[in-house]
């Protein structure tokens, strides 16, 4: 009778099995299809010289070569890395305002649903929103400026202010989603830590820095990890914005893969410039996994 129940048992645990594999097989093969595959021609490809005509050619670590060799890959690394460290401190530190104050709002339903839809707007349509605001002649922000006395500065056809333009688009499109996450970090805290604090006389101020702060680590650590990874990541915007101008001023990493690629046809040279991205951003997520050990806390 025990022996007839543990093989019904496990015929029941591997039918279960087996359907649990059925289930996730299409995103398998999909996976396997459209990412593991390009992703291995792509590191076979960036040891070879072709441009999508000819037979290519074995060229060894030539185009790795070539990289460092080039001053506009240097500047398109250098605005990539410009760009990050601007756009990710600014999502992080006004979603968390904005999580902090709609957290303490009562029926902050509204303010959740405006803060979170830029983010849902596609990223084209944002852009094309942002290019209108910013016109020289007829743009919002322009004429907004002209009215409190503020020369606007020429935002998309200046190099020194092309890049912030791109950032102020990039931070409030993104804000959403920072926000999002951090509010439900904040809902998750609970909440007899400020009971406690309030009865030994702390200040919100104190609350803030010693309770909501250590205890939302955890969020901060995620929301900063898939920042950093997006951000280095970044084309659409300087694609639709300036085309990667003025004078190279907005031409990233991604940017200039695409250039290179898809305009020049050096498609062993754009992949291998693509593996390059890709074991920067590895590296740097790596080291904030390594890191985290010293600033996260889980509790108090």
């Amino acid at each position: 009778m025990l022996l007839y129940k543990k093989l019904g048992q496990n015929d029941l645990e591997r039918k279960q099995a087996i359907a649990g594999y059925l289930f996730i097989l299409p995103n398998l093969i999909g996976f396997f299809i459209f990412v593991f595959v390009p992703l291995i021609a792509s590191f076979i490809l960036s040891f070879f010289s072709w441009d999508l005509v000819n037979e290519p050619t074995y060229v060894g670590l030539e185009n790795f070569k070539m990289m460092f060799s080039r001053p506009l890959f240097c500047k398109t690394l250098l605005n990539t890395i410009y760009y990050t460290f601007g756009v990710v401190p600014l999502t992080i530190i006004l979603g968390l305002f904005l999580a902090v104050l709609v957290n303490n709002t009562k029926k902050n339903f509204v303010y959740k649903f405006s803060f979170f839809m830029p983010y849902l707007i596609p990223m084209v349509g944002a852009a094309l929103i942002w290019q209108s605001i910013y016109m020289p002649n007829f743009g919002i922000l322009v004429y907004l400026l002209d009215k409190i006395g503020i020369n606007s500065p020429q935002w998309l056809s200046d190099p020194n202010w092309a890049m912030p333009a791109i950032i102020i688009m990039s931070v409030w499109k993104s804000i959403g989603f920072t926000f999002i996450v951090l509010l439900a970090g904040l809902q998750g805290i609970p909440a007899r830590y400020y009971e406690a604090a309030r009865i030994d006389g702390a200040s919100p101020i104190q609350q803030f820095f010693k309770i909501t702060v250590p205890l939302l680590t955890p969020t901060i650590f995620f929301a900063v990890v898939i920042s950093m990874i997006d951000s280095f990541k970044v084309f659409d915007q300087a694609f639709i914005l300036t085309k990667g101008g003025p004078a190279d001023a907005t031409k990233t990493l991604v940017y200039y893969i695409y250039t290179q690629g898809f305009e020049y046809f050096r498609m062993g040279y754009a992949s291998s410039i693509g593996w390059f991205l890709l074991i920067i951003i590895f590296t740097i997520t790596v080291f904030q996994f390594i890191y985290q050990r010293k600033w996260v806390s889980y509790d108090l």
